[in-house]
């Protein structure tokens, strides 16, 4: 019942007012968030590559509400990228973006957000690596796919994300398996309408389930991304009876939340790619790492408490 409340305030100025006055607030967005800078962010992707991991990067902050302002994400992405071509870690970390960090939701906003994340798609594929777009609320999923078929053309690898707990999530999966992409499936972290998606947590369990058979029995690469144990072992039973080799399908989990499952996936021989964001204007990601899990909900209140 926590998590449409926390969604909410997601979206309001005066909690992220509050919540980032909070005395106990710095610990624990550390907890999600290793680093405001590329210099933090870069020495987690050497840590994580060393113990045998792989990361997707994602520079946080959704309110844009000017065109310079989205040049300013794109070339932060594009600073980002330097730093790993610099490091030789270009085939070990990829990046995700969020289309509205881009410009999606200015005037002209499509066309903006493609011009704005092509630049960043292909200095990511010339140090070997790719981007994936983001899923976002449900109003912003047709330009997202449109984008994604658009970028396609050229970088084929680029991948994107689908919801399951959205009523249309099955139909794009097909679609998308059978184009050859590759599509990292979450249950979904936005408030939506009884309309557009699922509300009853067993029921999205289900849907995700079936959209994961679709995706290891299509012709396209499979990331699950999920902390589920459940979830989990069903990805690699599935992945088992469609016949996938250990490369041809990955795990993806959240920086700082089940981290020694982390480690376990890889040491199987899995590929496990750890999604890692970083940057100042944290505030919205926050908050739905909060909304997916009570546990850490209440994490975050004991720290307030702690810390008065």
């Amino acid at each position: 019942m926590l998590a449409p409340v926390i969604l909410a305030a997601s979206r309001s100025d005066q909690m992220r007012r509050f919540v980032s006055a909070a005395p106990g607030t710095k610990q624990v967005v550390q907890r999600f968030i290793p680093g405001e800078s590329v210099d933090e962010v870069v020495a987690v992707v050497v840590d994580a590559v060393d113990k045998g991991l792989e990361v997707t990067l994602d520079v946080v902050g959704e309110d844009i509400t000017t065109r310079e302002q989205a040049a300013a994400a794109r070339d932060a992405y594009l600073e980002l990228i330097a730093h790993l071509k610099d490091l030789g870690l270009g085939t070990k970390a990829e990046m995700s973006v969020k289309l509205s960090m881009f410009g999606q939701a200015l005037e002209g906003g499509h066309e903006l957000a493609l011009a704005n994340v092509r630049p960043v798609v292909e200095a990511a594929a010339a140090i070997g690596t790719t981007v994936t777009l983001d899923a976002e609320d449900h109003t912003t999923l047709d330009s997202m796919f449109a984008i994604h078929e658009e970028l396609r053309k050229d970088f084929p690898q680029t991948g994107c994300v689908i919801q399951a707990y959205l009523f249309r999530t099955e139909a794009d999966a097909r679609r998308l398996a059978a184009n050859g992409s590759r599509v990292r499936i979450v249950k979904g972290a936005y408030k939506e309408p009884a309309s557009e998606a699922y509300q009853d947590e067993a029921e999205i369990d289900k849907a995700y389930v079936r959209i994961l058979k679709i995706l290891m029995y299509g012709e396209g690469y499979p990331m699950i991304g999920s902390h589920d144990p459940r979830l989990i072992a069903i990805g690699q039973e599935l992945a088992r009876r469609a016949g996938r080799k250990l490369d041809e399908y990955e795990f993806q989990m959240l920086y700082g939340i089940r981290s020694e499952e982390h480690l376990r996936l890889a040491a199987e021989g899995h590929r496990m790619r750890v999604y890692t964001a970083y940057g100042t204007d944290w505030y919205g990601y926050f908050m739905r790492r909060l909304a997916e899990k009570p546990a850490n909900l209440l994490f975050f209140v004991r720290s307030m408490i702690t810390k008065n």
